[in-house]
């Protein structure tokens, strides 16, 4: 992986979180430090799923080809189960734990945009796809 790229996606967000933490002078709490946690693991795996898909990235379901291999190999949406570490993350982070409720409409979007790349993968790869699915979560 690059490591220009990993530090442009890795650095921003937790330098935000930093200038959070001093400009609302929080102490470090559970809270805090699980809601860090969540949010460098969802942002290391998300980058790392980001990299993995190349030029196969896309905003809008596309088929350009099929990626199976690093995190693809074990869960088919890693972009989207590592950015619900994020948000979960983050609203842990500045200490408003009722805020993880919105992750559950995010969830529920997550769950149509993976359908819709889905059903977009099966008309374009077939068995392949199918037989990737199997072995796969999510």
């Amino acid at each position: 992986m690059n490591r220009r790229a990993l530090f442009i996606t890795l650095v921003p967000p937790l330098a935000i979180c930093g200038l959070i933490g001093l400009y609302w002078n929080l102490p470090w709490s559970q809270s805090r430090l699980l809601g860090l946690s969540l949010l460098v693991v969802g942002l290391v795996f998300l980058t790392i799923a980001r990299f993995q898909l190349g030029d196969s990235f896309s905003i809008k379901p596309e088929a350009r080809r099929l990626v199976t291999q690093g995190l693809y190999s074990k869960v088919r949406n890693p972009i989207y189960f590592f950015g619900v570490f994020v948000f979960a993350g983050l609203f842990l982070y500045i200490e408003r734990p009722r805020l993880v409720l919105l992750v559950l409409p995010v969830i529920v979007l997550q769950f149509f945009r993976a359908r819709a790349e889905a059903r977009a993968l099966d008309e374009n790869f077939g068995e392949e796809y199918r037989a990737y699915r199997a072995k796969t979560w999510f």
